[in-house]
């Protein structure tokens, strides 16, 4: 059965935003409402942000209504203070030059998630650097050590996580809206690319993406972890904001291949999560030389070090190197990531030291061997 716009609005009618009885489709509140072909709706209500406790039972009664209409795979309804075209300002604050309110104090970090330990955000300035293949196994690397670990997917526009695991279909509903995480190599894993088809774009506007992330952080039965490895999307907008504010991290983890270009902006990553208190864990040199896989000579294709250099300017821990190979490739390609396909191989045990040092940095403990270099002769 498909869903109308007017369907929704009908729906909404009788959720009321203030003791006069104002209906919400009514109020200027409410954003274009999104029906995607998956009978899927999102829409989000503007508030001020002082208004976020007062309007939460009302962003919680609208998703009620509009869940309970025939036909109506899932609802995303968000809270949001960004300025709607042609909508009262409500109670907007001076800003500072940052775009802070003038005076405010540093953002102050979420909620901690029950049962989970840590949360580690692997980010980069941009894409194209092998982050989410960087994060993915990172991830096994920690599981290797014996540590309960999940990945989260928040890349909401390329989910890779599903394709880097091998997995497909939907999770299971607990219990409300509560999603079960889907499990491959040991690991705990949520991302949006199980609940959209393989070839579906996301064309969602700045809120939607911050309240899809926050419900896949925190509607999802992780249980307890050890870790949370979250692989972050490029760039430093409203989803990389989201999760440094919402989000209680224990730091975050700069990818980034040598070359100056993407140096610049692994740059404004550590600049970003810095500007919001988030420790920098590390910086990770991605595809640091290429292995040639009939005669094994290594190639500086994207020059080399420049990294580890970075990470010693800029005063923060660098964890290592990681080669750019085939095996790497066709695994990650394959589904089958490779420290959990060739655990003993030399590609995983990078990854499995780069972790190792990950989690002595986490924890305090002795981080045990050096960090992996690749010398070129």
């Amino acid at each position: 059965m498909a869903i109308t716009r007017d369907d929704v609005l009908k729906a909404l009618s009788s959720v009321t935003v203030d003791r006069g009885g104002t209906p919400l489709p009514g109020s200027g509140r409410l954003s274009q409402v999104v029906i995607d072909s998956g009978n899927r709706v999102m829409f989000s209500i503007l508030i001020d942000p002082s208004e976020a406790e007062l309007f939460e039972p009302v962003r919680r009664e609208a998703e009620g209504r509009v869940l309970a209409l025939p036909g109506v795979s899932s609802v995303l309804v968000s809270l949001t203070s960004e300025r709607a075209q042609g909508a009262p300002n409500p109670s907007a604050a001076p800003r500072s030059a940052g775009g802070a309110p003038a005076g405010a104090p540093p953002p102050r970090q979420g909620n901690a998630l029950p049962g989970v330990r840590h949360i580690v955000a692997v980010a980069s300035g941009k894409g194209g650097v092998g982050k989410s293949t960087t994060a993915c196994n990172l991830a096994l690397g920690l599981s290797a050590q014996g540590l309960r670990v999940g990945l989260l997917d928040a890349d909401i526009y390329g989910p890779s996580v599903p394709k880097l695991l091998g997995l497909s279909g939907k999770p299971r509903v607990i219990e409300g809206k509560v999603l079960e995480p889907m499990q491959a190599y040991g690991l705990k894993a949520m991302s949006i690319g199980f609940l959209i088809e393989p070839e579906s774009a996301m064309i969602w506007r700045g809120p939607m993406v911050q309240s899809a992330i926050t419900q896949m952080l925190r509607d999802v039965a992780w249980g307890e972890l050890d870790v949370l490895v979250v692989d972050m999307p490029p760039g430093t907008g409203d989803a990389q904001l989201t999760m440094a504010q919402a989000t209680p991290l224990s730091g975050a983890v700069i990818v980034s291949t040598p070359q100056d270009l993407a140096l610049i902006d692994a740059r404004r990553g550590v600049t970003m999560f810095r500007k919001v208190s988030v420790p920098i864990l590390g910086v990770i040199e991605n595809m640091a030389t290429f292995i040639c896989p009939n005669c094994g000579h290594a190639s500086a294709i994207f020059g080399h070090g420049g990294a580890r250099h970075e990470a010693e300017r800029l005063e923060v821990p660098f964890l290592g190197e990681i080669p750019l190979t085939m095996a790497i490739r066709e695994t990650s390609d394959a589904g089958r990531p490779v420290v959990a396909t060739d655990p003993d191989g030399p590609q995983a045990k990078v990854y499995r030291e780069i972790a190792q040092k990950l989690w002595g940095t986490l924890t305090g403990a002795p981080a045990g061997r050096a960090a992996p270099r690749i010398v070129i002769e």
